[in-house]
């Protein structure tokens, strides 16, 4: 009997997540509850509704006392998945506090849990400059880093220096632009685009690429949400993975020429050509004919600021150069899983009307 529990107890896995409510973080969590070996704790600000496989907990990651009172009791804890992320206007302003968050939980969780395993870091493409302009691609985990500031590469620095001497190991994982439900997030493209045809159809007009002339014909890549959880739980469990940075893309290169028909389609919409325009400027003053849409088609009541970020959808419709990374690298350590990138837009679109987000 006692052998047995110790078994149990070794295998036991208590997940932390930190940035719970966003669209990795949430779908990350949603991934979990279907395992029956995973106990789950979500951090955010904002906190949520605790459930049977899930306890929120509301925390300010910026403040070093609030970040140890709230974690003082997560002795338990195995895997911390972070994807944790604080906006700001400039690439420098983002380094303090997104450094700061990072370094908060670490030394938080080092303290209060002595069985911790594997901390997960959840970066991105910026890692590689791709924010900057055209980089080199495929981009490649082993590339150099770019001239500072960058939080991504701070952050795996303090990890890598952090772990030195630990028994506990790291993994980086590095998504393209991700796709998958969540509201209130600043980089949700699903949502621009569908709150974007939605709002063209009840105005009668064609659904126009917004972006740069050269964004329509570049080549570029998405991360399904879902895979993207699976990805980042399968590294954090496979010991091959320990102290390595992954790309995690769902497989396939498209071209707006070319998907951006098939979405319209979706809305029944016809295409025109594509018109270079701010979205934050053309729908500033839509605010008021979304109100009058959600009354018409009975939708969920999400304030108009909350349900897309025009800002997150400039940014990836300037992007008028190839936009992707070498995947091979995790399919070479284990993981093989593929996403249709088509079938994912349409399938989260459809998943927006379920939840009456979307006419």
């Amino acid at each position: 009997m006692e052998n047995s529990i110790a078994r149990n107890e070794s295998t036991r896995k208590v997940a932390l997540v930190v940035g719970a409510q966003g669209v990795i973080g949430g779908n990350l969590i949603q991934y979990l509850s279907t395992l029956d070996d995973w106990e789950i704790i979500g951090l955010s600000r904002r906190g949520g509704s605790s459930s049977e496989r899930v306890r929120h907990i509301s925390v300010d990651l910026l403040d070093q006392a609030d970040t140890r009172e709230k974690l003082k009791d997560l002795s338990t804890v195995t895997h911390v998945f972070y994807a944790a992320y604080q906006d700001k206007p400039t690439w420098a302003e983002l380094v303090q506090p997104n450094l700061t968050m990072l370094v908060n939980v670490v030394e938080a969780i080092e303290e209060t849990s002595p069985v911790l395993q594997h901390i997960s870091l959840m970066q991105g493409y910026k890692v590689y400059g791709a924010h900057l302009g055209p980089f080199k691609t495929p981009a490649r985990e082993t590339d150099a880093f770019h001239m500072p500031p960058e939080f991504n590469v701070d952050q795996q620095l303090f990890l890598e220096a952090r772990q030195k001497g630990k028994r506990w190991t790291w993994s980086a994982i590095r998504p393209s632009v991700v796709v998958g439900f969540g509201l209130g997030n600043p980089m949700n493209l699903a949502m621009v685009i569908a709150v974007y045809a939605s709002l063209s159809k009840e105005l009668g007009i064609p659904l126009r690429f917004p972006g740069k002339p050269g964004a329509y014909h570049s080549l570029l890549e998405m991360t399904d949400a879902g895979l993207l959880a699976r990805a980042t739980v399968w590294a954090a469990t496979n010991e091959r993975s320990a102290n390595q940075a992954f790309n995690i893309n769902n497989g396939d290169l498209f071209r707006w020429s070319e998907m951006w028909p098939k979405l319209a389609r979706f809305f029944d919409l016809e295409v025109a050509p594509p018109l270079p325009m701010s979205l934050q400027v053309v729908m500033a003053d839509k605010e008021p004919l979304w109100q009058r849409m959600q009354e018409k088609y009975g939708l969920a009541k999400i304030p108009y600021k909350d349900v897309s970020s025009w800002t997150f959808g400039d940014f990836v419709f300037s992007w008028d150069y190839d936009m992707f990374a070498d995947g091979s690298k995790v399919r070479r350590f284990g993981f093989h899983e593929y996403v249709e990138t088509e079938a994912m837009f349409l399938d989260v679109f459809a998943d927006f009307r379920r939840r009456r987000i979307i006419p």
